[in-house]
């Protein structure tokens, strides 16, 4: 018999292991904190002028010198595409490792994230226009206006599509251990809550949940808590 060798890289030393790589979790973090905390922070654009909500003219007259918040809108919406984009496209990944090949989980997974991003890119892209016609809004029909301030006010806070994620990976986690068994449990919590909100007329509210999970996946899974222990 031979003697046990221990296998070496180049330089004739044994191979250190490879620390996976989690950056794509954290960008869901940040993602989910800046969504959270800016489109709560901007939706205060409308309330000089909510007594108005009847008048168009006076109440887009009212915000014209709001543009600020409209800009700031952008900027939120852009800085989590990107986070969330690279987050969707990480679980995904993650995901597919730890699942048996035909599951839907992680698809499904990065699906949901998609759907917000749709949100996202929609009631973000409104503000150019937007941001130009409240600026001089003089030149403009209120009535054209007042309608994107409603896609403002409305489209970036449509984050149900995370309840999809959410259950996805409780799923995953309960069925087949893609995730440790707290987290898949706080998933699955996660996903009745945003259900909730979208069978009633509180669609909006789903942004707090939702904006949560993602935190807290992102946050989770950077560290590497977010697997279930090896079995001996």
């Amino acid at each position: 018999m031979y003697p046990a060798t221990t296998p070496t890289g180049p330089t004739g030393r044994p191979p250190q292991a490879v620390r996976p790589r989690r950056a794509w979790a954290l960008s869901g973090a940040v993602g989910g904190l800046v969504g959270l905390v800016g489109i709560f922070t901007t939706a205060t654009l409308t309330e000089p002028a909510e007594q108005f909500r009847g008048d168009n003219a006076e109440y887009v007259a009212t915000l014209t010198e709001r543009t600020g918040h409209v800009w700031a809108h952008q900027v939120v919406t852009v800085v989590a595409i990107v986070c969330l984009a690279v987050f969707a496209a990480g679980l995904r990944r993650y995901l597919a490792a730890q699942e048996p090949a035909d599951s839907l989980v992680p698809t499904l997974a990065a699906t949901g994230v998609g759907l917000v991003l749709v949100g996202l890119l929609v009631g973000g892209g409104i503000s150019t226009e937007l941001f130009f016609a409240l600026g001089a809004a003089e030149q403009y029909d209120p009535d054209v206006i007042a309608p994107q301030l409603t896609i403002v006010a409305t489209m970036t806070w449509l984050w149900g599509g995370i309840g999809l994620s959410a259950g996805a990976v409780a799923v995953g986690g309960l069925r087949h251990g893609s995730v440790s068994r707290w987290f898949a449990v706080f998933s699955a919590v996660i996903a009745v809550l945003i259900a909730a909100t979208q069978l009633a007329p509180v669609q909006y509210i789903a942004l707090v949940p939702a904006g949560i999970w993602t935190i807290v996946a992102g946050l989770v899974l950077a560290v590497g808590q977010g697997s279930r222990p090896a079995r001996n």
